[in-house]
């Protein structure tokens, strides 16, 4: 969970800053000019805080990433555009008696038919013949319970929608007398339930047993907006059974949508309908609360690492005195001072602000695959670099202008003060 994956985050980042101290005193770039080695070698020295600053800055890095990569996945699944191809509007428990009468009615206000989807109602009663109470009693056989258990909302057509694949086996068809239908299922319910193709499934619908045998398997979209079904019937079959309907179709704009609603409560008071422009209007809003938790968290983190950055260069202001005092009367300038520590707070910004988006893209990756079942986008990556860059430069910038004070004070009077 998100405790576990901060958990890891937070080793691999610590990891990562004991890692770097280890391979730069081990092996150690001698043959680099003078401030990139007295840069690095800031990294290793005692009193380093090397492993602090990698830790709170790559943390917080690794949660605003993932918040921006993660929302970016879910909005991108869902697919309603204002493009006029997707629908807005659904309406659904329409009864076989109203199916006409709704049609007409949305014809009349000028609301086009994009979809009309027949649904039956059933649950499962048996897998090649044997009952759901035995299957729920063989603990061994790996069904999600769920899979006996729900109740099924099933159509029946003789083709593949636009949000659906064939995978294996035959697409849906016409019904062959004399024969047990032929029924598609969705591919990864085909997986779960342990099926395969010719197995018998028995339904109860509605009170009447009904056996099918599994004919094909479909990859479907569950994202699109349309009506998906984990079990598609072949037409001839579930005619006669107790049905209702489902409408998709798209208004223009919110006068048409209140105009039909007003018709649809007058004319056919038990049709409902949802506004899907409504629907994602409130994940959105979801999502935005959501995210301003985590981005206040992300927020923190880093904020965190900057003033754990400042304190530790107030910290060490003595042994860094010190230091300014040796080099410049070694022969360094103020400027090539600046720039060793400048580069020892960039190279810390970088290495933790890297690590921390490619974890976060790890971590992305991992909920796209496992979780929402869904394709990761590596456009939504595009951005990443420049939150690096960013990252990178506030700690050089705070970095330096804390040390601009060390470097203000004169080597006399420190070598007078240590005398």
């Amino acid at each position: 969970g998100f405790a576990g994956g901060l958990l890891l985050a937070l080793g691999t980042l610590a990891g990562l800053g004991l890692g770097l101290r280890y391979l730069l005193r081990r092996y150690f770039p001698v043959g680099w000019s003078y401030v990139a080695r007295q840069g690095l070698a800031n990294l290793f020295r005692p009193q380093n805080q090397t492993v602090t600053l990698i830790v709170s800055l790559g943390l917080g890095t690794f949660l605003l990433a993932t918040l921006f990569l993660t929302q970016a996945l879910l909005l991108s699944r869902v697919q309603l555009s204002a493009s006029g191809q997707q629908p807005n509007l659904v309406l659904f428990d329409i009864q076989t008696e109203q199916e006409n009468g709704v049609e007409q009615l949305l014809q009349k206000q000028g609301i086009p038919i994009m979809q009309r989807v027949p649904i039956v109602t059933m649950r499962l009663a048996a897998i090649n013949r044997r009952t759901v109470g035995q299957l729920r009693k063989d603990t061994a056989n790996g069904i999600p319970l769920f899979a006996l258990t729900r109740e099924y909302r099933v159509t029946y057509r003789d083709t593949l929608s636009s949000s659906e694949k064939l995978v294996s086996g035959t697409p849906p068809q016409p019904a062959v007398a004399g024969s047990l239908p032929r029924v598609s299922v969705d591919a990864s319910y085909f997986q779960r339930v342990k099926l395969k193709l010719g197995d018998t499934l028995t339904f109860n619908v509605q009170g009447a047993p009904l056996s099918a045998v599994v004919g094909g398997t479909r990859e479907v979209d569950w994202a699109r907006v349309q009506t998906n079904f984990l079990v598609v019937f072949p037409t001839g079959v579930l005619e006669p059974a107790p049905q209702f309907h489902v409408i998709l179709t798209r208004v223009k704009d919110n006068q048409q949508l209140a105009a039909a609603q007003r018709a649809l409560v007058r004319d056919f008071p038990n049709v409902s309908a949802i506004d899907l422009g409504l629907v994602l209007q409130t994940v959105d809003e979801i999502l935005s609360k959501i995210s301003f938790v985590i981005r206040f968290m992300a927020g923190f983190s880093i904020l965190t690492g900057l003033l754990v950055l400042a304190s530790s260069v107030l910290i060490s202001r003595y042994q860094r005195t010190r230091e300014s005092v040796l080099l410049r009367t070694l022969g360094a300038s103020r400027s090539q001072i600046l720039r060793i520590t400048v580069l020892e707070y960039a190279l810390l910004g970088f290495l933790a602000a890297l690590a921390g988006v490619l974890l976060a893209a790890l971590a992305a990756w991992a909920l796209a695959t496992w979780v929402f079942e869904t394709p990761f986008v590596g456009s939504s990556l595009l951005w990443l670099p420049a939150l690096v860059a960013l990252v990178a430069a506030l700690t050089a910038l705070i970095g330096g202008l804390n040390s601009r004070s060390v470097l203000s004070q004169p080597p006399l009077a420190v070598l007078r003060a240590e005398g």
